[in-house]
């Protein structure tokens, strides 16, 4: 009995530790994007002259464990996860010009947080998307540095915020006449939709008709669609 008592003991303990930290991650991101992310863009040069906020956050992140049963925490944990290394892999190697200069930057670089050794493309494709095909908004909260993407906000996802702020950032992308291009019939779209139109097109869902869930004015009938190239422009503040 007394064995069963102190098993008890030790797992509520290392629950509570292990929630703690995990808050103090999303406290700690939030407090870290706000300073340092600015209309869409990162100060990297100014996280360059101190990276220790932004090192204790991922000495965190290496101590959290999320478990798939609470999607939105688990979500919220990789995302802010993924926009974090991002940052890190560019102050690293800064002054540079695009993330694609920075060999094996999302497919080689091993990253090890949340007891996981991923690489980026993992967090985003193994992790995330696998693990939740029916949620195509993660393309509008994943930031990859570069001005492609859409824009990096000042805080972090929380298991509170998460839906808001996907619906929030999907809605912002998808009506910015920067990322969805209308002149009359023609339409020019980001390659993301290109790169990953399983994710916009299931169950029969066309991409014309994914767009316009999400746009205040919807796009023509008849419209002619293409891709316009990505910019891999670092999004740095000017």
């Amino acid at each position: 009995m007394k064995n069963v008592i102190l098993f008890l003991v030790i797992s509520i303990s290392f629950s509570n530790y292990g929630q703690g930290t995990l808050d103090q991650f999303f406290h700690k991101s939030n407090a870290f994007f706000q300073a340092h992310v600015k209309e869409g863009r990162v100060d990297y040069k100014n996280i360059k002259g101190d990276t220790s906020e932004l090192d204790e956050i991922l000495n965190l992140a290496k101590e959290v464990r999320v478990g798939f049963e609470n999607p939105k925490e688990y979500q919220s944990f990789w995302i802010n996860t993924y926009n974090l290394l991002v940052i890190a892999g560019i102050v690293k190697n800064y002054p540079v010009k695009s993330p694609l200069d920075i060999n094996g930057f999302f497919d080689k670089t091993i990253h090890e947080v949340g007891g996981e050794k991923r690489t980026l493309n993992e967090i985003e494709n193994v992790l995330l998307r696998a693990k939740f095909p029916n949620e195509p908004r993660f393309h509008f909260v994943l930031v990859c540095a570069g001005l492609g993407c859409p824009p990096i906000i000042a805080n972090a996802y929380t298991p509170q915020n998460l839906e808001q702020l996907l619906q929030k950032q999907t809605e912002r992308a998808l009506n910015n006449e920067d990322f969805i291009r209308v002149n009359k019939n023609k339409v020019k779209i980001s390659q993301i939709f290109e790169w990953y139109t399983e994710d916009f097109t299931r169950d029969g869902q066309t991409l014309q008709g994914f767009i316009d869930v999400y746009r205040m004015e919807k796009l023509p009938e008849n419209a002619k669609v293409s891709y316009y190239p990505y910019d891999w422009t670092l999004n740095e503040t000017n």
